[in-house]
């Protein structure tokens, strides 16, 4: 059995982490703090809908967090929860906003901790500052959206940045001591399978302490909709998703716990692949693949 999984798993699962660190069972509740993104002045990423997680914004926080957490406690009445600000870049705005809204979180019931979903160019000195003051009276996770190691992919998908400053700032985070967690995604267009697995091997020099592994997925009214619809590049199957997170994986540090690996789109909004609407079966072939292969995460880290 795989070191840091507790239910037969070949990769090193959050539940694992979460079972490990605090000893009782840990859910993130996701949190729409209304807050916007600096790319969206050039137009956003080429498949944005409108921000990660956008759903809840007409509920304050305390509202929003008490209708996650109501089901989920009476399941597991002794769980504990972490608030996880997802929708669009949550360090985006004046630090006296981003401390009302955070510290406003941390006096709720049972929260243990913060994960904050932000980019690399919304990390001003004194948001940094911030955080590593968080960091030491509450546990702190900072997720970064990378996508691709590759400068011509991220112009391509108009991600706003390059690799410089992405590796800056989660070198500055990692100085202060923050957990990091690293956003990429498979399948985006005209990147072949090496890319994507240097893409992982890239991300080990950073000593990245989590990732999200997603699926680039098409959404209507997207830029990459239209793009879709003129270019018809390739969409991965199934298959070939599955084959190269299992190549991915086993070029990944054990030690980096896996928070997601797949995407997870909604069926109304969807124009491509059909196929990711059926999440469990997804993460099922991964799992059947890595057994028929009789690999683990880290199996060819410095071999």
């Amino acid at each position: 059995m795989f070191k840091y999984t507790l239910d037969n798993k070949r990769y090193h699962t959050l539940n694992y982490f979460f079972r490990q660190k605090f000893k009782s069972k840990v859910f993130k509740v996701a949190l729409n703090a209304g807050f916007s993104c600096p790319n969206y002045k050039t137009g956003g990423c080429i498949y944005c809908l409108h921000g990660s997680g956008n759903y809840y914004e007409q509920l304050s926080l305390a509202e929003q967090f008490s209708l996650v957490k109501k089901p989920l406690e009476k399941k597991w009445p002794n769980s504990k929860y972490i608030a996880y600000f997802q929708a669009n870049t949550n360090t985006y705005a004046p630090i006296q906003v981003l401390k009302e809204k955070y510290e406003q979180v941390l006096s709720f019931n049972k929260v243990i901790g913060l994960d904050i979903a932000t980019r690399c160019d919304a990390l001003a000195d004194e948001v940094l500052d911030y955080l590593e003051e968080l960091n030491k009276r509450t546990f702190l996770m900072v997720e970064i959206g990378l996508q691709s190691k590759h400068e011509e992919t991220l112009k391509y998908i108009n991600r706003g940045h390059d690799l410089k400053g992405f590796e800056e700032a989660v070198n500055k985070l990692k100085q202060r001591g923050i957990f990091v967690v690293v956003h990429i995604i498979n399948g985006l267009p005209y990147e072949t399978k090496e890319m994507m697995i240097d893409t992982v091997k890239y991300l080990n020099t950073l000593g990245i302490d989590g990732i999200k592994i997603h699926m680039l997925y098409v959404n209507k009214n997207t830029l990459l909709a239209d793009i879709y619809q003129k270019e018809k590049f390739r969409v991965l199957s199934k298959e070939e998703y599955v084959d190269i997170v299992c190549r991915q994986l086993e070029y990944l540090d054990p030690k980096t716990v896996i928070m997601r690996i797949t995407g997870d789109p909604i069926k109304e909004e969807l124009v491509a692949p059909f196929w990711l609407l059926k999440k469990f079966d997804v993460l099922n072939e991964i799992d059947k693949e890595m057994k028929k292969r009789d690999i683990y995460q880290g199996d060819k880290v410095n071999p």
